[in-house]
């Protein structure tokens, strides 16, 4: 495994380091239902996963409770 010929200083490393850093995500708003989501992702609303403004799985439904007797 090569090793470095020469120290590099801690300024030198600090700039090249400068240009890593964590970056917002671009957020839209869904044409159907109106809730914010980040660009290109699916996301749940309301137990529905949409995608596009298209429903991709719907939600779903409750089904009536039994009674035990």
């Amino acid at each position: 495994m090569p090793n470095p010929k020469w120290r590099h200083s801690k300024t030198r490393k600090r700039k090249r380091r400068t240009h890593y850093k964590a970056e917002t995500p671009q957020l839209s708003t869904c044409k159907a239902t109106g809730a914010l989501h980040i660009y290109h992702h699916a996301h749940w609303h309301e137990g529905s996963m949409y995608y596009k403004g298209q429903i991709v799985i719907k939600a779903a439904e409750a089904a009536p409770e039994v009674e035990a007797q």
